[in-house]
């Protein structure tokens, strides 16, 4: 890992990193003080959270109530007895609904169409502010409470935070303008004056990742030697592919994009949608059709993070020992289903990952000698598998690597390293602007050509 410089602001600062993912969201942090150098932290208690611990993130879900009034959010809104809540007051679920801010997709690509509606009387813009706003709650809350003197810290810092926002590859000014716009909504920064716009930056999620990745020394010795390196962070609603190499002949440790990066909605969301489909035919003739969210939930919890090997049946616990109904694999509560069905739930963001891989490979000047999987999505077993097989069929010498220290808070962590060490000096074009031109032969003003455009 790359030696950090010492802060040389004048006075204490904090940097916040918010990474609003499609199905999880964290926090991480850095308090910078005058000549010590920068540690980065994470948040790692919320609210009704029952995990606790370095990889903690919550849930990306908020409900509201008729008028609009937030309800719940994150790991309160998943807890014990708000779906009943929820459903005799009436509220609304947002989920998922960071997928609408994609301007470039429509939304029947999106999720196959199953991408549900922001609430009645809510933009996009609103409910970002909403999480954007309880993050922050979240953050001065868990900052007071784990530092010594906490309330004197944070009443230091409180009036002059410095924020980075993560997003996918490929949200370009729109989606930043729409960001920076929940961020003033949701009381981060007074109002849209260049100095408040000067604590808001961003950051996309595959160069955050690379940041993760450098810090954590995961390939010290072969980013040193200026080998290319693919990141793949697989997160719940994207999939983010970057292509980088380190130049080897800078003093400073500088990297360069190789590849143009890329962004495939085939995160582990896609999973419980295939799942869904698949037992929706299975279970059509069963009684327990009716109870097909809860296995999906149950599922989503269970049976898919555990999933490693496809030639094993698996195991989903939805119900008590009195649910039974041989005729569809149910026995005192569980489905038992073929690890080949499970493997093909799977299977669609494995393969677009393969070629993602394959395309960057293509069209690079560099060679590629390390992927890197990264994000909640990677601790798959069965996907880790799935793509080491592949690569070592497609190029022997192509290696994937998995960090073992908290891939699902590679974004949030690497926001923050952005903030403080920017390794990203180069970056590929993502448009190439110009016209058709004709070129006429000839001599005209002393001149062997020229373009008539």
């Amino acid at each position: 890992m790359p030696s950090r410089a010492i802060y040389r602001g004048s006075r204490r600062k904090l940097v916040l990193a918010f990474d609003i993912g499609t199905t999880y969201s964290g926090i991480s942090y850095s308090i910078l003080d005058p000549g010590q150098v920068p540690e980065i932290k994470g948040v790692t208690r919320f609210p009704a959270q029952e995990k606790t611990g370095g990889a903690c993130k919550i849930p990306t879900i908020i409900y509201y109530d008729r008028s609009g009034m937030v309800r719940a959010v994150g790991a309160e809104a998943a807890r014990e007895g708000v779906c009943e809540e929820a459903a005799d007051s009436q509220w609304v679920k947002a989920e998922w609904f960071k997928l609408h801010l994609r301007s470039n997709i429509s939304e029947e690509q999106l999720l196959f169409g199953k991408l549900p509606p922001l609430p009645l009387n809510k933009t996009i813009v609103d409910v970002f502010a909403d999480f954007y706003r309880y993050l922050f709650e979240c953050s001065a809350r868990y900052i007071q409470d784990s530092h010594a003197n906490g309330p004197t810290l944070w009443s230091s810092v409180k009036q002059d935070i410095d924020f980075v926002l993560s997003h996918p590859n490929g949200w370009d000014g729109k989606e930043q303008n729409q960001l920076r716009q929940a961020a003033i909504v949701a009381g981060l920064v007074p109002d849209d004056s260049q100095k408040s716009q000067d604590r808001i930056s961003f950051v996309t999620e595959g160069e955050a990742s690379l940041h993760f990745v450098i810090q954590e020394g995961v390939l010290s010795s072969v980013l040193e030697k200026g080998e290319g390196v693919l990141i793949v962070d697989a997160g719940g609603g994207s999939i983010d592919i970057n292509s980088y190499r380190q130049n080897p002949k800078e003093v400073r440790t500088t990297f360069e994009e190789i590849a143009a990066p890329q962004c495939l909605l085939f995160g582990s969301l896609l999973v419980n949608l295939n799942a869904k489909v698949f037992l929706q035919q299975f279970l059509e003739k069963s009684e327990f059709l009716e109870d097909i969210d809860h296995i999906i939930n149950c599922f989503e919890k269970t049976a898919k993070p555990a999933f490693n090997d496809e030639h094993e049946p698996q195991y989903i616990r939805f119900g008590s020992t009195r649910d039974n109904d041989a005729e569809h694999n149910i026995r005192i509560g569980q489905l038992k289903l073929a690890g080949s069905d499970i493997a093909e739930f799977f299977k669609p963001s494995a393969t677009a990952i393969k070629q993602s891989v394959l395309d960057q490979r293509s069209t690079t000047h560099r060679k590629i000698t390390h992927v890197v999987l990264v994000g909640g999505f990677s601790a798959n077993d069965w996907l880790f598998h799935d793509l080491l097989a592949f690569l070592g069929r497609t190029d022997p010498t192509l290696n994937l690597v998995r960090p073992e220290e908290h891939v699902n808070k590679a974004v949030s962590d690497g926001a923050i390293s952005f903030y403080l060490d920017h390794f990203v000096r180069t970056r590929i074009s993502k448009l190439t602007y110009g016209t058709m031109c004709r070129e006429l032969h000839g001599y005209r003003c002393g001149l062997r050509g020229f373009f008539d455009v």
